[in-house]
């Protein structure tokens, strides 16, 4: 492993040490914010599982609340009443720090409940269908929401794993060996020191006699 231009001085060997140390606390760090990440997009993820099969298991119940409406009220009634319905509400998204991550969290602004047709001429059956199809936005939204947290979690984790492989696999190992170089080169000058110091305290000596 080379090391680059770098002067072998105590001073210099002082800031490596620290340098070491301090891509240690951040290498330990990263380590704990990456398994959290981890453990947090597998929450998630269970969470989207459950999100996806209710909002499929409404959609089932909605739809077939809807045939039987249908059946009962007559399609040209069900389609009116669907021309009057309101439109949907306005979706809030307000997003959350999360770990450094930017979470959406989605809703629906809450707004007065209107009902846009007469319960007299209708089944209970369009009833069951608007209260489902109502009850699916929300999902649909809370769908969308899980789906970009775990892409979101997804991309962190990806860069947070560069990040510490990055210190454990290249900076780190960099720094100490130029640490080992530093402490080879200030042993070696000490050698070569102690040494000319001999040669001059034998001049000296002779030179005496």
């Amino acid at each position: 492993m080379a090391v680059t231009a770098v002067n072998p001085t105590r001073m210099e060997l002082l800031r490596t040490k620290n340098r070491i140390k301090l891509a240690g606390k951040g290498h330990k760090l990263l380590k704990k914010k990456r398994d959290a990440l981890i453990m947090q997009f597998f929450e998630t993820a269970k969470k989207a599982r459950g999100v996806r099969q209710n909002l499929v298991e409404t959609m089932q119940t909605a739809n077939k609340s809807l045939i039987k409406a249908k059946a009962i009220t007559g399609a040209v009634e069900v389609e009116s009443i669907a021309d009057t319905t309101p439109e949907m509400p306005e979706v809030v998204i307000v997003l959350e720090n999360v770990m450094g991550v930017r979470i959406p969290r989605i809703k629906l602004r809450e707004r007065k409940k209107e009902q846009s047709y007469g319960f007299m001429f209708t089944s209970s059956h369009l009833d069951t269908a608007v209260a489902n199809f109502n009850k699916s936005k929300q999902e649909i939204l809370e769908l969308v929401e899980v789906e970009e947290t775990l892409r979101r979690l997804s991309e962190e984790i990806t860069k947070t794993k560069r990040r510490v492989n990055a210190l454990e696999y290249i900076m780190i190992p960099n720094l100490i060996h130029t640490q080992k170089y530093i402490v080879s080169k200030l042993e070696e000058m000490e050698r070569e020191n102690f040494f000319r110091l001999k040669v001059v305290k034998r001049k000296k000596e002779k030179e005496g006699k």
